[in-house]
């Protein structure tokens, strides 16, 4: 068997069936493909509608777990070569799985591969999300490349990554208490056994909704607390794996800095805190993300950490999170805003 195509799936009745029709819907021959479908103990009617496509596709039931279990569960039954994920709210570009397939045939060396994305909205036309050039390679034995990935990690996010299973074998088990963003405890530890490749192509449409478990725009503290648990959990389980893989400190300090501040900022939202620890979370985020700084912004982010200082941080997260809903951020303008350290990304209308 030379494909298996991983989806899972969780209360998916409005989406399953997309999904599985853009997989049976890709530009190249599928015979030699198989196609799992893990359901995560959906409560809805996405077994029926899953069992009403066999025996194209294979159906593969389990108790509710969350997203790590349902991997560990659907890889243990696949028999490709290669493996390529698919959520069971998202759905394919027609050339997705050729393309993927013919990168890895052409780069033996290679371990995994992502690609851009389309952002498809409940209303409105999806934005295409690339990355300049042609492709990106790296992997994670440089600094330079460690810095790198946290602002391309989202182009090895489930549906769109691919990876040999000889790397998985490598990486197996995912922690089971990575209830979601389990693909990223995947899609970190690969480019440190073998080089990864980003194709400048959007090849798949990653659902964005109200059911979104990682992915909210409104604020959610239950919702924000499970964030930070899985964020504080790959933290954890990750360092220790890559330091079993030989990644340096400065590696994995790289790698996880703006992981640190978001689950810090969370932390203190939901929890409180000490507001020299709200100074410290912030005044390292204004250094990871920005460079070259005018006179005018430095004062701004002044006044904002001066802030820190005198509010309780769950006073300061609330009404931070009150200046960006009200859209007030395009304030910033008149400062001068400067360039973020590292802008990978471009948009192309779908």
């Amino acid at each position: 068997m030379k494909v298996t195509v991983l989806i899972d799936t969780y209360n998916h009745e409005r989406f399953i069936e997309r999904a599985i029709a853009s997989v049976l819907a890709q530009d190249m021959p599928l015979d030699d493909v198989e196609i799992l479908v893990v359901d995560d103990g959906s409560t809805d009617r996405t077994p029926e509608l899953i069992r009403s496509l066999e025996p194209r596709v294979r159906y593969l039931p389990k108790p509710n777990g969350g997203q790590a279990s349902a991997f560990n569960f659907g890889f243990a039954h696949a028999r490709g070569e290669i493996i390529a994920t698919l959520d069971g709210d998202d759905r394919w570009a027609p050339e997705k799985l050729r393309r993927v397939v013919e990168t890895l045939d052409a780069n033996p060396g290679v371990g995994i591969v992502g690609h851009g994305f389309y952002e498809e909205h409940s209303h409105g036309r999806p934005d295409g999300l690339v990355l300049p050039g042609r492709e990106y390679r790296l992997d994670l034995t440089s600094r330079q490349d460690a810095e790198l990935f946290p602002h391309v990690a989202a182009f090895f996010g489930t549906s769109r990554m691919t990876v040999r299973k000889s790397v998985l074998d490598r990486i197996l088990p995912v922690p089971e208490e990575l209830t979601i963003e389990a693909d990223e405890y995947i899609f970190t530890l690969a480019p440190a056994i073998c080089p990864a490749i980003i194709l400048n192509e959007p090849l798949c449409y990653y659902g964005l909704h109200a059911g979104n478990l990682f992915q909210f725009g409104q604020y959610d503290p239950e919702k924000a607390r499970r964030k930070m648990n899985v964020l504080e959990a790959l933290i954890r389980e990750l360092s220790a794996k890559l330091r079993g893989f030989g990644a340096s400190e400065e590696i994995i300090g790289a790698l996880f800095r703006g992981t640190r501040i978001e689950a810090g900022r969370i932390r203190l939202s939901l929890d409180g805190g000490s507001p020299l620890e709200a100074f410290s979370v912030e005044r390292a985020a204004f250094q990871v993300a920005y460079r070259q700084a005018t006179w005018r912004y430095q004062l701004f982010r002044m006044f904002v950490l001066l802030q820190t200082l005198l509010l309780p941080p769950r006073v300061f997260y609330r009404l931070r999170r009150w200046y960006t809903d009200k859209g007030l951020s395009r304030l910033r303008g008149w400062t001068g805003e400067p360039t973020r350290t590292v802008q990978v990304v471009e948009r192309r209308p779908g």
